[in-house]
């Protein structure tokens, strides 16, 4: 371990090898390369490829890797899931969307200014241009908000918006249960239908509630296509588990550019995930979950499109 704390590590590689690092230190001493090497400080040439950072030496591709530092304007990856989580784990790990850990991607970025730029998702007055798809729970504008009760047998419900072609934008709302119940915004949702069946499907923005200890508001659910895409069961997820507050407005932002999504519960980042193309344009969704109880309040539901 060095002085500074860091415990780094100097990997010398032939020019034409390829190198695989993925959390970056930008410093190496000499101590780090051995004593055959002269005591002053080396003139490097960081190359970046991709989400990697190699430097130049000579003939030799240094690679020095150290826990803690990385490069920040690449996706930082994670890997190692929460103990505290383990009953999580063993329920969702067999979906077809379960992610490796070490694949996950940590989202690191401040939420988004959301002071300018955005239109109102509702008119303050009534539900005109949304409509509910799924089931039969019921939806309600009072005093410029979205009230969601659930309806006891009924299927899930989603309040969904007539225009589908949202594609890059910053979402935001405030939510706040009257009861607790299972909840969430779909963003890039389809449709899927059958005869007269109609099956809203895509990434939903979970907003649980709060009758589970497993505290995934904010992570990313793959509705009627195969699960979690984005469960926040990893070690550095364990700010975005307790972000939510009971009795309280809680703010969900999520960001969608491209394939990439990002999303933020009252300011605390949470899910960072990558499709595969499949949800590159949709509409927004407010979900109220089947089940025996459940109110749900959205208020201040803005876009900004991109």
């Amino acid at each position: 371990m060095g002085a500074d704390g860091l415990v780094p590590f100097a990997v010398l590689f032939p020019l034409q090898n390829a190198v695989r690092s993925r959390r970056i230190c930008y410093r190496v001493s000499v101590a780090d390369l051995g004593s055959d090497f002269p005591p002053f400080f080396l003139p490097c040439l960081r190359v970046p490829l991709m989400s990697r950072s190699l430097f130049l030496l000579g003939s030799l591709l240094v690679a020095p890797v150290c826990f803690g530092l990385g490069d920040t304007t690449s996706p930082l990856n994670a890997g190692e899931v929460d103990p505290a989580q383990e009953k999580w784990i063993e329920k969702y790990k067999g979906q077809k969307n379960a992610p490796d850990p070490a694949e996950m991607l940590v989202n690191t970025e401040a939420e988004p200014d959301l002071s300018e730029g955005f239109v109102p998702l509702f008119n303050g007055s009534d539900l005109e241009g949304w409509r509910p798809i799924g089931g039969e729970c019921k939806f309600e504008a009072v005093d410029d908000q979205v009230i969601g009760t659930c309806v006891p047998g009924s299927p899930s419900t989603y309040l969904s918006s007539e225009r589908t072609d949202y594609q890059d934008f910053v979402f935001t709302c405030e939510m706040k249960w009257d009861e607790d119940g299972n909840s969430g915004v779909m963003f890039r949702a389809k449709l899927r239908t059958n005869g007269d069946k109609e099956t809203v499907y895509g990434p939903q923005a979970e907003m649980e509630g709060f009758s589970q200890d497993r505290g995934w508001s904010g992570g990313i659910y793959g509705q009627s296509c195969g699960g979690y895409f984005y469960p926040l069961w990893l070690k550095e997820h364990a700010e975005a588990r307790k972000a939510l507050k009971k009795g309280e407005w809680n703010r969900l932002t999520i960001v969608a550019k491209g394939n990439d999504f990002k999303t933020w519960v009252n300011g605390v980042p949470a899910a960072h995930w990558k499709d595969d193309g499949t949800y590159a344009t949709g509409y927004f969704g407010l979900q109220i979950h089947s089940g025996n109880s459940g109110k749900v309040r959205w208020r201040n539901v803005q876009v900004k499109e991109l």
